[in-house]
Parts: C-alpha cells; sequence; structure tokens
C-alpha cells in the first residue's frame, strides 16, 4: 500500500518499526521469542493450567532441516501474542534432524502486562515464558523433507497428526512419546500410527474431523483421502491406562512402513489404509476441511482454482464443484463453525 500524495512504497523496517510502535495499541501482551531457524507452521496445542494473572499453554514446535535452501546463522524471530493459537515451525541447516518440540508457553492474561513492558521487547532475546518440554525427532530425509503441517486430535488433544514431504501422514501421542536429543545421526522417533494411501507427496493439506476421530489430507496425486483412526487410537485416547508408544519401545504391533520417502529404515509403527479416496481435482490438492457439524462432509481447495465439496455417504465423486472460485490457484479454506452455510477460500 502506498503513502497518501502519491509517495514511495515504505520500506520492510519502516513498516515494522511502525507495527513496533503500535504493539502496546494492539496487543494485550507480547512476548519475542528468539528462534535459531527459520520457521513454516504454526499451531498452539491444549491449555494445561489457568492461575491469576496467566495461563499455561501447550506450544508446538517443528524444526525442520532444508540445507539446499536456508542457511545457517540467519535467525528469524517468533513473536506470541495473547490473541489466537498456534503452533511454529522451523527449518535447520542440515546438521541436525528433523524435529517436533513439545514446549510450554506462559500467557499473560489480558490487561495484566504495562504498556511500557509490551513495548519494550528484545528481538534477539529467548523468552522466558517459552519452556522447551519434548522434542521427537521427526522421520524423513533431511535435506528434503519439512514438517508443513501439525494439527491436533480434538477428542484428545495430546494426539496430533503431521504432514511432511511423503505421502505418508504420521499420527503421534505427543505425551508417550519419549524426550529424544536432536544430534547428527541420531535415530528418527517411531510414529504411533502412520496413514497411507496417496500415491505421491501429501505436503500441506490436512485436517481433523471436530465430531469424530477422522483425519483428511490432499496431495500432488490430485486427491482428498479420508481415514478413520478411532480402532487404532482406542488405546491412546480412551485407556485411561498409561500409553505406550512405538517410540518408547513398548508397541508390540508388528505393521511396519517406511516414512518420508527417503533410504530410512522401516519404522515398526502399525499402518492403516483409507476409508475413502475422493476424486475431483485436475491439480495439487492445497487444503482440506471438515464441515464442522458433519463427520461425513467435507471440501478442499486446489493449484485448479476448484472448490469442491464432498459427502461420504454419496460415493467418490464430488457434491458440488465450483469451477474458478479464484483466477488463480487456491491454497487454504475454512468452514464457518458458527453458520456451515459460510465457506471461506483464499
Amino acid at each position: 500500500m502506498k503513502e497518501r500524495g502519491g509517495g514511495k512504497e515504505p520500506t520492510v523496517d519502516e513498516r515494522y518499526n511502525q507495527w513496533k510502535s503500535l504493539v502496546p495499541v494492539l496487543y494485550d501482551w507480547l512476548a519475542n521469542h528468539n528462534l535459531v531457524w527459520p520457521s513454516l507452521s504454526c499451531r498452539w496445542g491444549p491449555q494445561l493450567e489457568q492461575a491469576t494473572y496467566k495461563n499455561r499453554q501447550r506450544l508446538y514446535l517443528s524444526e525442520q532441516a532444508r540445507s539446499s535452501f536456508w542457511k545457517k546463522g540467519n535467525p528469524v524471530k517468533g513473536i506470541l501474542s495473547s490473541l489466537g493459537k498456534g503452533w511454529i515451525g522451523q527449518d535447520t541447516d542440515g546438521s541436525v534432524p528433523n524435529t517436533l518440540v513439545i514446549a510450554n508457553c506462559e500467557i499473560v492474561k489480558p490487561r495484566v502486562a504495562a504498556a511500557e513492558h509490551i513495548s519494550q521487547f528484545n528481538e534477539e532475546a529467548r523468552s522466558p515464558f517459552v519452556k522447551k518440554f519434548k522434542t521427537i525427532i521427526h522421520p524423513g530425509e533431511v535435506s528434503i523433507c519439512s514438517v508443513n503441517r501439525i494439527r491436533e486430535l480434538p477428542q484428545n488433544s495430546k494426539i496430533v497428526a503431521t504432514h511432511t514431504d511423503s505421502p505418508d501422514v504420521l499420527i503421534w501421542d505427543v505425551e508417550a512419546q519419549p524426550n529424544r536429543h536432536a544430534v547428527l545421526g541420531a535415530q528418527d522417533s517411531r510414529p504411533d500410527l502412520i496413514l497411507t494411501g496417496h500415491q505421491d507427496n501429501a505436503e500441506f493439506a490436512l485436517a481433523m474431523c471436530p465430531t469424530e476421530p477422522l483425519v483428511l489430507s490432499g496431495g500432488k496425486d490430485k486427491l482428498v483421502v479420508l481415514w478413520s483412526i478411532h480402532d487404532h487410537i482406542s488405546s491412546l485416547a480412551v485407556d485411561p491406562g498409561p500409553a505406550k508408544s512405538p517410540g518408547s519401545g513398548g508397541s508390540g504391533l508388528k505393521n511396519a512402513s517406511k516414512v518420508g520417502g527417503s533410504n530410512d529404515k522401516p519404522v515398526d509403527s502399525p499402518t492403516i489404509g483409507p476409508r475413502g479416496t475422493y476424486q475431483g481435482h485436475e491439480d495439487t490438492v492445497e487444503d482440506v476441511q471438515f464441515c464442522p457439524s458433519s463427520a461425513q462432509e467435507f471440501c478442499s481447495v486446489g493449484d485448479d482454482s476448484c472448490l469442491i465439496l464432498w459427502d461420504a455417504r454419496t460415493g467418490s465423486s464430488p457434491v458440488l464443484k465450483v469451477e474458478k472460485a479464484h483466477d488463480a490457484d487456491l491454497h487454504c479454506v475454512d468452514w464457518n463453525p458458527h453458520d456451515v452455510n459460510l465457506i471461506l477460500t483464499g
């Protein structure tokens, strides 16, 4: 956006300084946590504790290696505010493995922090409000794979799904997984479940059903794939006893699968195939979303500029296809939780 009067467009530094001056007005609270590597994905986990002046909330960070693109020593700043929920993903230079980091974050409540304190943050500092809790070494070729998406299961927030540069969706019980040290040559953590069914890499489109333990994914194979993980998560999400994770060495499951499309040795994790595979897109599927009130209805968008609505009860063909919903690729879609007649695309 150009300044009034036909002036030059402000530089990035000028825009940043303008934003920084408005921080006390825009936010009830802000903490800056300087990250070592650039980030790709962002999402919060569940709230863990409530106190008088601040809450403690789970935060997920995925550190991802892309040595061919990112250069070491190029820090990026991660900023946390009390306005929403998100998980953060990072890239490394390939000297450390891909990791899924579980952290606990203290969120100061509204109208508690002083405006002077909010505005005087240090961009190069690591926030004392963010404390690492556990590290999972994510499978995948370090130089090419990155954890692009993290989604939590609404029925049990300790179970999350991750999308990387591979055809598989990985399911993790973040509480049962053992803590690992991210050093060069470290063995990958073993997912609690691997969802198979894509014929090509599925990198970004990922959603969890709000009403049932269903997972939805889209990929470069132009497919939308649906899984039910109810039978496999029953021991994780329903059984009140201590959960056992394949990564802890406590799994007796025999199925195995390679993860990440690399030369990794097979991991001792169970695999399941899809409940349904849906064809209708003519290019990569970039995002998917469930209907908030129905486990059988969902939608998808892709690089073919189409919005497609699906109903699992009617078969694998689209129920409704909006051709050229935009004049370019569609990368995101969301379904209004308050009015199911409204869908937003971008």
